[in-house]
């Protein structure tokens, strides 16, 4: 046994109750403001270690078990998200026994102190605390300092400090389950539009705002109609979460039945927005029909609020669409025109959600003619063409979710 082992010396003395001092409340105060700024776990550690580190210790590590969203990690292991201060501290702390406090307090599920003398005679006092929220540990926050043990009120503040970030923790981990079932019912309804006609080359895009951030209501669809005709559709609901992913499926499922009897898409539009303004719980949703005539070349929308689309030519270039502009669907205004433009098999046809343009602090002209302005490289199939204009608006950083649809004519199937 090295002279470490033999010099760690526990302290199961329980943690008294929070009844303390002006200085407990204070710091419990500046707790509350440091601490979980974000739903991000490293970003709730990195505050923990920091507001301990400037409070309590001269070195300060949390260590988490691995979440869910983690399946490949071996079970009960601890990985390092976070730590500040002295690391030579911690490193020395961490090859003690495995009888440390640092299992100690998650086996016993309550804050423990300990010295032991490193070498060269020095003491070391630590201080160990689990991260325990609604009875589920996320892992461990381990102090180290030199100078003097840790009294029962430093002790508690950590304890508060700890509870605080296990608590955004557990908020972190029930907002990314629910993103998860929000984002796999979008991808289920999303990644299977209904086929268009033969007549048609057609691509779809969707981008999920990144983590912090539920997604949203955005949509598309294709519906195949008689003589080699195909409706597009993109549409966005207002809002983000579960709410907006089931109006989307309503929005979508009602525009599936409206578009099989064959009418003009702005007769399509009145009477989608008749039928969902009757429920007074849907969500508004802004919607834009294409009808590609591939006998006729040419293209019919109609726009209940929704951007204008944007046509690609074969060299390369863009121009946006001016559309009539009507009402967003479920307001029950139903005021729609239609609108036909000539499209040939050299056009590829662009129709997305904002995500894709609109940036913080611009206004959407700005944004729109920043997407018009764009000169893709010439003969581009569809799909290649729509990633180049995703790339080159940067999609990836957008500020909200972003889907869209390509799509160009081919030469008629009879």
């Amino acid at each position: 046994m090295d002279t470490a082992e033999r010099d760690v010396v526990e302290d199961d003395r329980a943690v008294r109750p929070a009844a303390a001092s002006a200085d407990r409340f204070a710091l419990a105060e500046r707790a509350v403001a440091a601490i979980g700024t974000t739903l991000d776990e490293r970003r709730t550690g990195a505050e923990l270690v920091a507001f301990l580190a400037e409070v309590l210790c001269d070195a300060v590590a949390v260590d988490l078990f691995p979440q869910d969203r983690e399946p490949d990690a071996p079970p009960g292991s601890l990985r390092p998200v976070a730590a500040a201060g002295r690391r030579d501290l911690l490193d020395d702390l961490r090859r003690t026994p495995r009888g440390d406090v640092l299992v100690r307090a998650l086996d016993e599920g309550r804050p423990l102190t300990a010295s032991f003398t490193r070498a060269g005679g020095h003491r070391l006092a630590a201080l160990s605390v689990p991260l325990l929220a609604w009875d589920r540990a996320f892992g461990v926050v381990l102090a180290v300092r030199t100078d003097r043990a840790f009294t029962d009120d430093e002790a508690a503040v950590a304890h508060y400090a700890a509870r605080l970030a296990a608590a955004h923790l557990h908020h972190a981990a029930e907002h990314y389950a629910a993103r998860k079932t929000v984002l796999n019912l979008q991808e289920v309804l999303l990644l299977a539009p209904s086929q268009p006609h033969p007549n048609l080359d057609m691509a779809t895009r969707y981008l999920p705002l990144g983590s912090g951030a539920l997604v949203g209501g955005d949509w598309y669809e294709t519906v195949r109609l008689h003589y080699g005709r195909t409706l597009l559709v993109i549409g966005d609901v207002m809002g983000h979460g579960l709410d907006a992913a089931v109006d989307m499926n309503a929005y979508r499922s009602m525009l599936r039945y409206v578009a099989s009897t064959d009418l003009p898409p702005h007769r399509i539009l009145r009477q989608m927005d008749t039928s969902m303004s009757e429920d007074s719980n849907r969500r508004p949703a802004t919607c834009l029909l294409a009808l590609l005539d591939p006998a006729r070349g040419t293209v019919a929308f109609s726009s209940a609020g929704h951007l204008p689309p944007a046509v690609f030519h074969r060299d390369g270039t863009g121009e946006l669409i001016e559309l009539p502009v009507g009402p967003p669907l479920g307001t029950g205004f139903s005021d729609y025109e239609s609108a036909t433009v000539p499209l040939t098999p050299d056009d590829t046809l662009l129709m997305f959600t904002d995500g894709l343009v609109e940036r913080r602090d611009e206004d959407i002209d700005t944004s729109l003619a920043r997407l018009a302005r764009l000169h893709v490289k010439p003969d581009l199939d569809v799909s290649h063409l729509l990633d180049e204009v995703l790339d080159r608006l940067g999609a990836d950083a957008a500020d909200d979710d972003v889907a869209a649809l390509a799509a160009r004519l081919r030469h008629r199937v009879r």
